[in-house]
């Protein structure tokens, strides 16, 4: 008697029900279906974060199946003391440390580089939307280059 069910819905659209009384607090809430997460978790109702801790759900105006969305902030310090780091997620190979990332821009720069080989080597074969479209990559990945690994 007196309690109301609050659906609780989060990023990867998964839901739980929580069971709560109106005279809780949003702290009790998240102490109760995030512990030692507490403060790593957003709760946001109408548009409305819940930063709060001690304001009550009938405050609020949560009503039975009211719907709140959770998020839990990776920047937030956590209740939890740190885990050592496992190391590398996948298998790599003995002595390459590269994953799939990492061989993207050298291989956007040998794309162009033949690109501009062939432009310069085959001129005729090269319309002037297909030259101007040329200037216009390389100065896009020259621009982005600068901008994600300038200082």
């Amino acid at each position: 008697p007196g309690l109301i069910k609050i659906r609780l819905k989060f990023l990867n659209d998964t839901e739980e029900v929580a069971v709560a009384r109106p005279e809780d607090t949003v702290g009790v809430l998240k102490s109760k279906y995030f512990p030692g997460q507490e403060s790593q978790m957003k709760l946001i109702y109408r548009g409305q974060l819940l930063q709060d801790q001690a304001r009550t759900l009938r405050s609020l105006r949560i009503t039975d199946n009211s719907v709140i969305h959770c998020h839990r902030c990776r920047g937030a310090p956590a209740a939890t003391p740190a885990l050592p780091d496992p190391g590398p997620a996948g298998p790599t190979a003995p002595g390459l440390p590269l994953g799939g990332g990492t061989l993207m821009v050298p291989t956007v720069m040998v794309v162009l580089a033949l690109g501009w080989y062939f432009r310069i080597n085959y001129r005729q074969l090269f319309t002037a939307p297909a030259t101007v479209s040329l200037i216009g990559v390389t100065v896009l990945v020259t621009f982005l280059a600068f901008g994600l690994y300038g200082p």
